[in-house]
């Protein structure tokens, strides 16, 4: 079980790493090179460098929510 819990933490982290990296790459470095460069092909439009986050920010939120009702409803049933 040892082993499998080091792989998924390896993924994860690789994964981790490699969306940081590009999300880096896209917001920091993108906006100092040419637009007519080809690595710009790689990359989405710089709107969407805000977009994406807060869109998964809201999501989040939604589903803390969701699941902190769905606790407290299910512990108002027990004690009734």
């Amino acid at each position: 079980m040892e082993l499998a819990d080091r792989a998924v933490g390896f993924i994860l982290s690789l994964i981790s790493v490699t969306i940081f990296t590009y999300y880096t790459f896209w917001v920091i470095i993108l906006p100092f090179v040419d637009s007519n460069h080809f690595i710009h092909r790689y990359f989405l439009p710089q709107e969407y460098a805000i977009l994406i986050p807060v869109s998964a920010g809201v999501a989040l939120l939604c589903f803390i929510s969701i699941f902190i009702g769905y606790v407290m409803l299910k512990s108002k049933k027990k004690k009734a």
